[in-house]
């Protein structure tokens, strides 16, 4: 049986817990997990999660231990459980701009550390998420906390040294594209068009582009040339947005995500 326990029962631990005991592998997975607030524990139990009295008590019954927590809670957290560590524990980290350098300082220098950067997607099962190995660990726990993510959406592998540069790809691209998607719809509604028709047609949008972007075996020159008739309406719209810059603007957007992830980093 798989030991696999969460300090920290918030939106992010909760879905991942989620998507274990619903999935194939909540008959051969035990879940434990820790969160201060009270009123987290009804919920772990509506999905079979057995609420652990403290960290300590998580990291003593499993092997994988995710740190389900924000970035300013880690010294915390690590210094409760930092004598429990041992070579066999596998710590997977889920907060932008956690190394396992850093955890490893506070807790055991072997230890056994995974970087992941999921995001909020994955509370509806439609996640990203981007996972780095850092050794000692093995490949075959590597793929146990893979297999994981993979439940709750779609998964990559990236090195350790690119797991900040990631965080614009997938990590704080849904708030791009929500402030994206806001300006459509506000537009609509200047337009006379309420929210309740423009949000789900241009959401439907999206859902219908991205499956393009991956299924279709175009490139995205060839997406938008598709779209794009000479003289056309779409192309009077991308006029506008190339003289906006836009290309540039989600590049300044992304180097500056990039660049707090380092000044944030530990």
């Amino acid at each position: 049986m798989t030991t696999v326990g969460f300090i920290g029962a918030g939106n992010m631990g909760y879905a991942i817990m989620k998507g274990i005991r619903t999935s194939a592998m909540a008959e051969t997975t035990s879940v434990f997990a820790f969160d201060p607030a009270a009123d987290k524990a009804d919920r772990l139990a509506e999905i079979g999660v057995t609420a652990c009295a403290d960290g300590r008590e998580v990291l003593a019954k499993c092997k994988y231990v995710f740190l389900a927590v924000k970035p300013q809670m880690f010294d915390t957290v690590l210094d409760e459980i930092a004598a429990g560590v041992t070579k066999d524990t596998v710590l997977v980290s889920i907060a932008a701009g956690i190394t396992a350098e850093y955890i490893r300082s506070k807790t055991i220098p072997d230890a056994k550390v995974i970087l992941v950067m999921p995001n909020t997607p994955l509370l509806l099962g439609v996640g990203a998420s981007a996972l780095a190995k850092c050794e000692p660990t093995t490949q075959e726990e590597f793929d146990t906390v893979r297999g994981i993510f993979d439940e709750c959406g779609v998964t990559a592998t990236l090195p350790e040294d690119k797991m900040k540069e990631i965080i614009a790809i997938n990590g704080s691209s849904p708030a791009f594209i929500y402030l994206y998607a806001k300006a459509f719809v506000d537009y609509a509604s200047k337009e006379g068009i309420s929210p309740e028709t423009s949000l789900p047609l241009f959401a439907q949008s999206l859902i219908g582009s991205a499956k393009m972007l991956t299924d279709s075996g175009y490139s995205i020159d060839e997406l938008i040339k598709m779209v794009s008739s000479p003289g056309g309406t779409t192309l009077a719209g991308l006029d506008e947005l190339y003289k906006g810059n836009l290309e540039q603007t989600v590049d300044a957007a992304c180097t500056a995500c990039t660049r707090r992830a380092y000044e944030l980093s530990k």
